[in-house]
């Protein structure tokens, strides 16, 4: 067969394959870079430069490892007669007859991608881990990190906003009066404002008692101009022996009339702020000027800070209730996942039936790129040909080998310190 014509689809192709090669190389530079920084730091006593300086490391690794893969399937690499190099020109009827069939049956068929799963039984294994308190704590920690990176991000002035407009809008969109109703019917009902109503009495008593001269004073001052002198006393100290009895009166008398009254002027309010439109108006009317009101705005303007405090405090204390109940919810989660057949069949088939999907969806492209591509042309225009075509998705291969990599090489690391130190 005569060389093919170029055209401008695949000089399009091939413009952006030489893009990819200078990102996937680019890539390969930059965790270089990562690396020797990180090395001289780490020689300095700088401790969180080991992470870098792993996944640094591995990052190169993975890019130079994926990037003689990806080479060798062309050509020689560095034009070394390497064995097993320039796979497609030396093997390409090989490859187009046998690969897409056994990629397909071997590695994508459904069925074996549910047998290996359902060998695996990763829910039950999750399961026996999760339940270990000492497994719990550990993934509770690194959520805690997490969630606490994640949080240390935000602005204090955005999230102070946020939560201030939040409760602002939920406290106007809550319907206050007809809840209130009902816990004061229920408060009334159970006698749980007779405390209350018991400290009033007594304290009224109390200052009555204590404060004869004020009541007489005011009892006086009240007296009619033409009235004498020892008449505006007598009323006077008669007054406040009666406020006096009165109260005491109500404070020791469980049953008194004025008990009663109150009672009863509690569960009007109560069924009012239930049932009647005008005062359920007039509660909500009290609630938005209660919103706006200086001190509540202040108060809810700095809820939002206070709110991030709390929850950064409770993220880094193991003992706070917030990480014992993560804990005890993986714990349990666990558990459930060895305990209960039901469940742990259930999330095996999520699992099976993701798999699945994504084998699905992408066996018929990867076959046939394999085979339909590869058995048109002759094993020298082969090699040109597929990596016009597929060569730019290739060079993800190379730029996600060194992300991969240097992420592999992060968790081994971090791993290795967090369990094995």
């Amino acid at each position: 067969m005569s060389a093919f014509a170029i055209t401008a689809a695949d000089e399009e192709k091939l413009r952006g394959l030489r893009r990819m090669k200078v990102v996937a190389l680019g890539a390969l530079l930059l965790a270089a870079v990562v690396y020797v920084v990180a090395f001289v730091a780490e020689r300095n006593g700088v401790s969180w430069a080991g992470y870098f300086r792993a996944a640094g490391e591995a990052g190169m690794v993975g890019a130079l490892a994926d990037w003689f893969a990806v080479t060798a399937l062309f050509r020689r690499p560095l034009g070394l007669p390497i064995p097993h190099t320039a796979i497609i020109p030396t093997r390409k009827n090989a490859i187009g007859r046998n690969l897409g069939d056994f990629v397909g049956t071997n590695f994508l068929s459904e069925d074996v991608v549910r047998t290996r799963l359902r060998a695996l039984d990763i829910s039950s294994r999750l399961g026996t881990w999760l339940s270990d308190y000492a497994n719990a704590r550990r993934v509770s920690a690194e959520v805690a990190v997490g969630i606490r990176s994640a949080v240390g991000l935000l602005d204090d002035e955005q999230v102070r906003m946020a939560v201030s407009d939040f409760l602002r809008k939920r406290a106007e969109e809550f319907p206050i009066a007809e809840p209130a109703g009902n816990l004061l019917g229920e408060v009334v009902s159970d006698r749980a404002h007779v405390p209350l109503i018991d400290l009033i009495a007594s304290n009224l008593y109390d200052w009555l008692a204590a404060n004869r001269e004020r009541v007489v004073d005011v009892v006086e001052r009240q007296a009619p101009g033409w009235s004498p002198k020892w008449a505006d006393g007598m009323v006077a100290a008669k007054v406040h022996r009666e406020a006096v009895k009165f109260a005491q009166d109500v404070r020791d008398d469980p049953l008194h009339p004025l008990r009663k009254s109150i009672d009863e002027a509690l569960l009007q309010l109560s069924n009012d702020l239930r049932f009647d439109p005008d005062m359920q108006y007039k509660a909500e009317q009290a609630k938005i000027r209660m919103l706006d009101h200086p001190e509540v705005n202040r108060t809810l303007q700095t809820s939002g800070t206070v709110a991030k405090e709390m929850l950064l405090r409770a993220l880094d204390d193991p003992t706070s209730d917030l990480r014992v109940r993560l804990v005890d919810s993986l714990v349990s989660i666990g558990r459930n996942l060895t305990d209960k057949p039901e469940m742990r069949d259930k999330v095996n088939g999520w699992i099976e039936d993701a798999a699945v999907h994504v084998v699905r969806n992408n066996r018929d492209e990867i076959t046939a790129l394999i085979t339909d591509t590869v058995d048109k042309w002759d094993a020298e225009e082969t090699s040109r040909k597929i990596e016009i075509q597929v060569g730019r998705d290739l060079q993800f291969i190379r730029l996600n080998g060194t992300l991969v990599g240097a992420l592999a090489g992060l968790v081994i690391y971090t791993v290795s310190h967090a369990f094995l130190a």
